[in-house]
């Protein structure tokens, strides 16, 4: 029996929702893959940290954050948060966690920073370049240092997966590794931003701006602060990850034109109803045309983020509510589509789970 052991750099609602799914599945993953999972580290920003070399108890650590809002300090696992103050001149724990905690895989969770990927980036390369492996559901290093991270994996000989950066456990990269094998892609279109799609459809409805955003957040989908959301950065972000990955863009969010949807109006879009039209935010990523006598071969990606009028019969225009798509268009396979319908957190944590698998499986 293997011991593959885990270190949760977060332990937010798509953590949770990873342990739960590790908990029921525990004993599954013995039997099936000889692999015995235990996690060794949960390190959050203010909930405080625990260390077990030897695995923590899952089902503490939820009761912990659920009832009691983080970890206790008198708990025998619980790790001083001084410990980096006083050690390491001031870093985050999380840092200091990635750097000497014991453990073979590391899961950044951290929440998003979508201007730089920072920490979330310190976190990866620190564990890539201590020979451990590593998944990611943080986007910001994907749409920010994609290359830097996937070449420094490989130099180190260990795996970095990264499925559920962008449409939560749907299997948008494994498809393209693991499916469409030696498959160019070479454009890609969708919907990537729930929130700008529940919106829109809901002004549709006629029903005010100010109301749909207080449903959202009613249902969780939907932030404080939605500007990440309505201003497209988000799509942005998401929309790189993919070209980076899937194209070899070599592209930050920076580098898409980008356009929200707070510009829109009911006038608009009732007009665009009158032409049998819907509006929805679209990303678009495609190799610019090569000039005259130049190389193809060297054609730069060209990103979008964009409010666009969508006939009513096209796929695009019929993904409704928080559901979201990717097409991508391949030069053997043409043109293929994936969509998933409403998720909630549960795929979230399935794609953390199911790279977590792709792992065991390749090791």
């Amino acid at each position: 029996m293997k011991t593959l052991k885990v270190a949760m750099l977060g332990f937010g609602n798509a953590g949770q929702a990873f342990a739960e799914i590790l908990l029921d599945k525990h004993e599954t993953i013995k039997n099936t893959y000889g692999t015995d999972v235990r996690v060794t580290v949960i390190a959050t920003g203010s909930r405080g940290c625990m260390v077990n070399p030897e695995g923590l108890d899952l089902s503490d650590a939820l009761r912990a954050v659920r009832e009691d809002g983080r970890f206790a300090y008198d708990h025998p696992d619980y790790w001083e948060d001084v410990y980096a103050d006083s050690h390491c001149a001031g870093e985050p724990a999380s840092v200091v966690l990635a750097r000497e905690a014991d453990y073979d895989v590391l899961l950044e969770m951290t929440p998003l920073q979508i201007f730089t990927g920072q920490p979330a980036i310190t976190h990866l390369k620190t564990a890539l370049e201590r020979g451990k492996h590593a998944i990611t559901a943080n986007k910001g290093p994907i749409a920010w240092a994609f290359r830097e991270l996937r070449d420094l994996a490989a130099e180190k000989g260990v795996k970095f997966y990264y499925e559920t950066t962008v449409m939560d456990g749907t299997p948008i990269f494994n498809l393209v590794d693991e499916t469409l094998r030696l498959c160019k892609v070479t454009e890609v279109h969708g919907i990537l931003n729930t929130t700008t799609n529940f919106v829109l459809e809901e002004l549709a409805k006629g029903i005010p701006y100010d109301e749909v955003m207080e449903e959202g957040r009613r249902r969780g989908f939907v932030e404080a602060d939605p500007s990440m959301d309505i201003d497209g950065w988000d799509a942005s972000a998401k929309l790189t990850a993919l070209l980076n990955v899937l194209m070899g863009a070599d592209i930050t969010p920076m580098d898409v034109d980008r356009e929200g949807i707070a510009e829109i109006t009911e006038d608009d879009i009732r007009a665009a109803l009158s032409r049998g039209n819907v509006i929805k935010l679209i990303c678009h990523g495609k190799f610019e045309d090569a000039p005259e006598g130049g190389n193809a071969a060297e054609r730069r990606v060209v990103a979008t983020v964009k409010p666009v009028e969508v006939p009513k019969e096209q796929l695009l225009a019929n993904i409704d509510g928080t559901s979201s798509v990717v097409s991508i268009t391949t030069d053997l396979m043409g043109k293929l589509s994936i969509v998933e319908h409403n998720p909630e957190i549960l795929q979230t944590g399935y794609g953390i789970f199911s790279d977590l698998l792709r792992l065991i499986v390749n090791l």
